[in-house]
Parts: structure tokens; sequence; C-alpha cells
């Protein structure tokens, strides 16, 4: 079941309405392939503790879903206004689940956040921050998949959106840590990394996520047959229009 964040179930006809009359407005959708952006769940008779659902303290770039190389790239200029996420219930048991979340929080530094973050490639797999939205709590949204507008302020007439231009690509930023992470996937077919440089098969020993704009890290850690539970929507027109808020951009 997807849920609507706040008035998220208009979303896309309000962006359209709000392009000005004589601009194109496309709305793309980086990141969403064959497969549906869906929450994560452990394998079949995988328990709860030896599960890999969790993603923790990083950016992660999905480089392969469903085959399609770099899915969440940027072809044309535009502005990012909104991100979907699919997001693992973690447990059917409410004392099971409440006990779960008190140790990934204590453990990771807090409740469940996420960020959407437009990084600029570079060589040997290095990127680097260009702007980025400000950061979501997700807890209530957890067991479901979860479409979020970047911004809504009460009046709802404006939107916050973040500046992209072609070539750019969409990652996931986990302060903290997230149950986004679907396995047991084609390995060829499936394949993500994270914003880290070393000790790839444990879990980050602190914050490597990339938080700051103009930052620039090496994406060394990859893994196969996993994919990133996660999609941004962007507005493709020319010229900006008025009633979004421009979040800075490096």
């Amino acid at each position: 079941m997807k849920h609507f964040s706040l008035v998220t179930a208009g979303l896309i006809a309000t962006v359209m309405a709000l392009a000005p009359a004589s601009a194109s407005a496309t709305i793309v959708e980086l990141g969403q392939t064959a497969t549906p952006i869906a929450p994560p769940a452990c394998p079949k008779g995988v328990s709860l503790s030896q599960c890999f659902i969790i993603l923790t303290r990083t950016t992660a770039v999905q480089t392969t879903s469903d085959g399609v190389r770099y899915p969440t790239t940027v072809k044309k200029n535009g502005w990012i206004v909104a991100f979907t996420v699919g997001l693992s219930r973690l447990s059917s048991d409410a004392k099971t689940e409440r006990s779960v979340l008190h140790t990934l929080d204590q453990a990771y530094g807090g409740t469940p956040q996420v960020s959407i973050t437009v990084l600029k490639p570079g060589l040997k797999n290095k990127y680097t921050v260009a702007a980025q939205s400000q950061t979501f709590h997700v807890l209530p949204f957890l067991g479901q998949v979860l479409q979020e507008p970047l911004s809504l302020p009460p009046t709802f007439t404006q939107f916050t959106a973040l500046p992209v231009k072609a070539g750019d690509i969409i990652g996931l930023t986990i302060p903290t840590w997230a149950p986004v992470l679907a396995y047991n996937l084609s390995t060829t077919k499936f394949t993500y990394r994270q914003s880290r440089t070393s000790n790839c098969s444990h879990a980050a020993a602190s914050e490597t996520a990339q938080l700051t704009v103009g930052e620039s890290t090496r994406y060394l850690c990859e893994y196969s047959g996993t994919r990133v539970e996660y999609s941004a929507t962007e507005v493709v027109n020319n010229p900006y229009p008025k009633t979004y808020v421009h979040e800075p951009r490096r």
C-alpha cells in the first residue's frame, strides 16, 4: 500500500498546475524500473536478527536496477519535488517491533530518517553533493511505500525543490537507520554502492553519510543482489516556476 504524506495524493497534479502555462512540464520518476518500489521483507525462513534489510549511516546510490544502469540519473535539467521510499515494518508483533526499534535507535543515533541527495559523479566512483533535501522522520510509515513532498508549507502554495542538472545522480541518505534494503535478488540485475571506502562487509562504525553540500567522497562499498527501495520525482520544465522555493545548489 502506498501512503501519501500530508496532501501528497494531489502532488503531481498540483505541481503541474503550478508550472507556467507557457511551459511544457514533464514528470519523471527517477529510479523506478520494472520492479515497483515496495517495503522490503526478510526472505522466507530468515529471522529478523539475521535479516539484512537495514541501511545505516550512509548515502546509497543504486547502480543497477532490473538491469538498468544508474536508474536515478537525471536526463534533463529540472527540479526534484518529491521522493518515494519503501519501508519495512520489521515485525508484525508489536512487542518485538518496539524492542527492535529501541535497539536500532540506540545503536545508530536516533529514529529512522532519510533525505534525498543530488550527486555530481566523478572519476573512480567519487561523488560530490550538489544539493540535499531536509531530513524526514519516517517512523510512522514503516510497512508502507511513502511518497513525500520535499516541503509543503501550511499555505499549500509553495514547494521546496532541489535543482538538478543532466548527468546528476540521485542518492538516498540515511543519517541514522532505515529498513529500505531488498536483498537476495539477481546479482546481475541489482547492485548499489555506499559512501564508504573500507570495512564493507560490516555496518558503518561511524557516520559515513554525505550530509554537507560540496562534500566529496568515494563510493567503494558495492553490494550485488540488493536494491535500495527509493525513487525521486523530477519536474522537467522551463522557466523555473515562481511558486517553487529554490534550494541552494553548489
